[in-house]
């Protein structure tokens, strides 16, 4: 599989991949908090994944996924600033990238981090995640997805917990919730969170997108089910996929 590191950013560590691309929040003396540089470079990230879809693994540099957002800027944002929209556009985006996302939690995963990693389709912790959203103790609301991303992935009264309580999820509680995939030896996060890339790699990548799409669709949608299988019926992959499934069958169903 080939690779390539690109020195082109400040705030991340980008690693390209034929089938993915893996980034690591890389600022060291701030705990990887997410600064508006960070955010204008993963802009350019999520660019790159539109033009040329591919995998995403998002993680942490140091045992660190996110501390937060850069509190300094935040103190000096205003109304117009809010208005912006300057993080929830971002993880919107990620949230909307075509082919599925996944972030590896080594660590402390709070405010701005959490909302980025709540973002992702998929989550994958490390024995000492800690998730967490303190933003009303500084006076504000967790206003980049938080308030109703969460809500989604654990249950109005988890998320609630964790919004209004100040509850911090570590790895057993998040995986108890369902807001990880699996918990595992933090030596091994990264190879684990390869090995689901892995998986999903070997699936069609044009299914992939269909069925984010339709599984991210609000309310009921039997029509889009019914134009995404139309699709997807019609294409060449699925012919050859289903004709090697029946040959290792021997032609049965």
């Amino acid at each position: 599989m080939s690779r390539r590191e690109d020195a082109a950013y400040d705030t991340l560590v980008v690693e390209e991949r034929a089938d993915r691309m893996v980034v690591t929040l890389c600022r060291p003396d701030a705990r990887n908090a997410i600064s508006g540089r960070m955010i204008a470079e993963l802009h350019r990230v999520c660019e790159e994944l539109e033009r040329t879809p591919r995998l995403l693994l998002l993680t942490g540099h140091g045992g660190v996924f996110a501390g937060g957002a850069d509190i300094a800027e935040l103190r000096r944002r205003g109304r117009d600033e809010a208005l912006q929209g300057i993080n929830s556009r971002l993880f919107e985006r990620v949230r909307r990238l075509p082919l599925p996302t996944v972030a590896a939690v080594p660590g402390w995963a709070l405010g701005g981090g959490a909302e980025l990693a709540y973002a992702c389709d998929l989550r994958i912790a490390g024995p000492d995640a800690v998730f967490g959203n303190p933003e009303p103790g500084l006076g504000i609301l967790a206003a980049a997805g938080a308030c109703w991303r969460l809500r989604e992935l654990v249950g109005e009264s988890v998320a609630k917990q964790v919004l209004l309580a100040g509850r911090t999820l570590d790895a057993r509680a998040a995986l108890g919730c369902g807001l990880v995939l699996d918990v595992v030896p933090a030596d091994r996060l990264l190879e684990e969170a390869h090995a689901l890339l892995d998986r999903m790699a070997r699936s069609s990548a044009l299914a992939l997108r269909l069925t984010k799409l339709v599984t991210d669709a609000s309310g009921a949608h039997p029509v889009a089910d019914d134009l995404a299988q139309a699709v997807l019926f019609e294409s060449p992959g699925k012919q050859e996929r289903m004709t090697r499934f029946l040959e290792k069958k021997g032609g049965r169903a």
